[in-house]
């Protein structure tokens, strides 16, 4: 008993060595996000960013978002990908298909879409970017739709179908992927 005690305590240590913590740009509200807390980091390896092996005839930079795993991949090359937890869109609102990131924004302003707002009209119209924007730290814009890999201001909904069909990821896993992903990669939403 003793042994698999120690065997998980071993584990838990190599899950936390294995943890990336980005440091935070030099926005003002990045403060706000400073990196994962250790009990987050010990608790929660299902949210943990990884390195995985990822086969696949991928060009590395692609991103690919499995819907079904509520994972997304960033191919690196070499049968290699960062795995990052999603949240995706509920059932109805998710969609697929292959796209382009165009567009990119920093602690982005948030204005709710028509539809959005006939299910829920108490919600503003319009919100400045910050720390309660539900886009949170970052966006990805995805072709010429209204659909965006994000962060959150409501990081416990990560691993679940609740968003109205955008990805949303931890604020400081969007800020690792917005860092890695330039303008014009390709995205394939599965």
């Amino acid at each position: 008993m003793f042994a698999r005690f120690l065997a998980g305590g071993a584990c838990a240590v190599g899950l936390l060595a294995s943890v990336c913590v980005t440091p935070a740009a030099a926005h003002p509200y990045d403060q706000y996000i400073r990196g994962r807390s250790f009990f987050g980091a010990l608790f929660g390896p299902s949210i943990a960013r990884t390195l995985v092996s990822y086969p696949g005839n991928y060009k590395p930079g692609t991103v690919v978002v499995s819907t079904a795993q509520r994972r997304l991949y960033l191919v690196l090359g070499n049968g290699q990908a960062l795995s990052y937890a999603i949240g995706v869109g509920h059932a109805g609102a998710a969609g697929s298909g292959v796209t382009q990131v165009t567009a990119k924004r920093e602690w982005p302003d948030w204005t709710p879409p028509e539809q959005m707002l006939h299910r829920k009209p108490d919600l503003p119209r319009h919100m400045a970017g910050g720390p309660d924007n539900p886009l949170g730290a970052r966006a990805i814009y995805l072709g010429a739709s209204l659909y965006r890999i994000h962060g959150s201001n409501e990081p416990d909904t990560i691993g679940q179908a609740v968003s109205s069909g955008c990805i949303r990821l931890t604020n400081e896993d969007v800020i690792d992927l917005y860092n890695r992903v330039p303008i014009g990669a390709t995205v394939i939403v599965q």
